[in-house]
């Protein structure tokens, strides 16, 4: 039997998830199927659970998750990706992933990338999701050499690889972030600012020149108000949350328009090469058995890690 959580009902995680066992699934054509040895935990995946992503009670029960990493156990008619047939024994990730969080996954071969033997399966499991938005933040700021860039929440998921994709675009970046997470951001080669009163002149004295854009991952006021004190046109501020203050002019991405899928799609495979030779550093925060997914969305929720969530069926 096949193991997967799923939501009964739309709620907090620790009341709406259940983890059911069901037949194993068979490829279809065009599929493979996946066994898979980790899955990343994501704040979608809470929202998705509480119904913020559309509460059809005819979905239920709803399996959840959009990433997961493992081993190719079988495969369908027309295995083939771009880059040739699929085999029993790859090792993939699955991204977009439906209903990751299982332990036995059915993907469409369109959503399977290969991973080299330098990536483990936990950091793999949790890069693509953040790694494709970050890579979207920093396309549509259109960073390159030369530029000053602020990062809201430089220690978060998404934060951590916008720093380092914008480095590696030649700008120099700063980042928020509390205290305890200063010397990180150093050694991701970002000049770190502590968030909350004050901010907007902890910025200006530690830029080494105007602020050329920003990257907001946190939505809150105080990195959208500050942002629009630092630069003179608010299009330069890209932000994945902040969807409340769209009035305010900010460019808001979150994968739907042709662009930022453009963006997304043509990011994936150079963040898993860049993730596999170690010059792309990702962290994983902490791992939980697959059973225990509610004990890990319930914590993503009240805290804010350094890394990713990982489940290990």
């Amino acid at each position: 039997m096949a193991h997967r959580i799923v939501a009964t009902r739309y709620g907090p995680p620790a009341e709406a998830l259940e983890l059911v066992q069901t037949e194993p699934p068979l490829p279809g054509p065009g599929h493979a199927i996946v066994e898979t040895k980790a899955i990343g935990v994501n704040p979608a995946d809470a929202k998705t659970v509480r119904g913020e992503m559309g509460g059809d009670h005819s979905r239920l029960p709803l399996p959840i998750g959009f990433e997961a990493a493992g081993v190719i156990s079988a495969v369908g008619d027309g295995a083939v990706t771009p880059d040739g047939m699929l085999s029993v024994g790859d090792r993939v990730i699955v991204y977009r992933a439906q209903g990751a969080y299982t332990d036995r996954l059915a993907a469409d071969l369109t959503s399977v990338h290969r991973i080299p033997d330098e990536l483990d399966f936990e950091h793999a499991a949790g890069l693509l999701l953040v790694g494709v938005t970050a890579a979207d933040t920093v396309r549509t700021a259109h960073v390159e050499s030369g530029d000053v860039v602020l990062v809201h929440g430089g220690s978060g998921a998404v934060g951590v690889i916008a720093i380092q994709l914008a480095r590696a675009s030649g700008a120099t970046v700063l980042a928020t972030a509390s205290a305890r997470n200063h010397d990180h951001l150093r050694s991701l080669g970002a000049i770190p600012v502590t968030y909350g009163d004050g901010l907007l002149d902890r910025v200006r004295d530690a830029a080494p020149g105007p602020i050329t854009s920003v990257i907001d991952t946190t939505g809150t006021d105080e990195a959208i108000d500050t942002s629009l004190e630092l630069v003179d046109n608010p299009g330069k501020i890209v932000s994945i949350a902040a969807f409340g203050r769209a009035s305010d002019g900010i460019v808001l991405v979150n994968g739907s328009t042709p662009s930022s899928r453009r963006h997304r799609a043509e990011a994936v495979e150079p963040l898993i090469a860049s993730a596999a030779d170690g010059s792309l550093v990702t962290e994983v925060a902490k791992t939980f058995p697959l059973a225990d997914a509610a004990v890990a969305l319930t914590e993503l929720e009240i805290g804010h890690p350094r890394g990713k969530f990982i489940l290990v069926p």
